[in-house]
């Protein structure tokens, strides 16, 4: 059973500024729930214990303060006699712990610096779900994004990586999957249609083995990209654990993807969310 998950949410969100200069990227309004909370349940709900979140080292932290207990808010409740919503209050159950890294937006950036930042200070040696902060799959009525990558997995030392299906027409935005028997073959950015290998694309959900974390560890500490070289990305080093033998089943899911990086992205997740 797999009890761990990593959460970056650490990062400037400068896509969406200026509102980004006062609410946290990952902390944006969908619907009465903040985008990261959507992840959060859902991994909770496959059975994740032990959450780890990166976040910035900018004070206050909205994240934080959203999932601590607001004793102040508990006790008006009870005085004024709505109990009742005590249980809206409380976002995090008694047996989740979220733990918390912080990253320096000054320092190395990219998907994997998180991802090894967590490892390393950990010491994780187990397999575990990798979701980013700002996004989630929608499936209310199905098998949601975390289910369908834990019932991918074959053997205890696979990785697995979640393929949302989209109408083909509109692949040559997004990494798009190649895979051969349900694995995964590699991952093709923005192709033309005509061009693409499959209609899944790539939208950075994943069970990592402990061979991919430490793979991933290194790879961040032997490079040193400068700001303006290439981001430390982790499909770099997905792409050798595969070349090498590694195996990463691909999870097809009919849920939709909703991500609030964009206002226009944000605001079709309100109105799916809320209709």
């Amino acid at each position: 059973m797999i009890t761990k998950a990593i959460i970056p949410v650490a990062g400037w969100g400068t896509r969406r500024l200026p509102i980004t200069k006062i609410i946290e990227k990952s902390m944006l309004p969908v619907g009465n729930r903040p985008l990261v909370d959507y992840s959060v349940q859902e991994l909770i709900k496959a059975g994740v214990k032990d959450i780890y979140m990166v976040i910035s080292n900018v004070e206050p932290c909205q994240v934080q303060e959203f999932y601590k207990d607001n004793l102040a808010l508990n006790q008006y409740l009870i005085d004024r006699g709505k109990e009742d919503r005590l249980k809206l209050a409380k976002t995090l159950p008694d047996d989740v712990t979220i733990h918390y890294t912080i990253q320096d937006p000054a320092g190395k950036y990219g998907t994997a610096v998180p991802i090894a930042m967590v490892v390393e200070e950990y010491q994780l040696n187990e397999p575990v779900l990798v979701f980013m902060g700002d996004d989630f799959i929608w499936n209310p009525d199905g098998e949601s994004a975390a289910e369908a990558l834990i019932k991918s997995l074959k053997d205890d030392t696979d990785s697995a990586i979640l393929g949302v299906e989209i109408d083909k027409s509109k692949v040559e935005k997004y990494g798009v999957l190649s895979e051969k028997d349900g694995k995964l073959v590699g991952v093709v950015e923005k192709p033309a249609p005509e061009e693409a290998p499959s209609n899944l694309i790539n939208v950075s959900k994943y069970i990592m083995s402990p061979e991919l974390l430490q793979r991933i560890v290194k790879y961040v500490d032997e490079h040193d990209f400068g700001p303006k070289d290439q981001e430390y990305m982790v499909t770099d080093p997905i792409e050798e654990y595969i070349k090498d033998g590694g195996t990463m089943r691909v999870a097809p899911t009919t849920g939709e993807y909703l991500d609030g990086g964009s206002v226009e992205g944000w605001l079709h997740a309100n109105n799916v969310v809320c209709s």
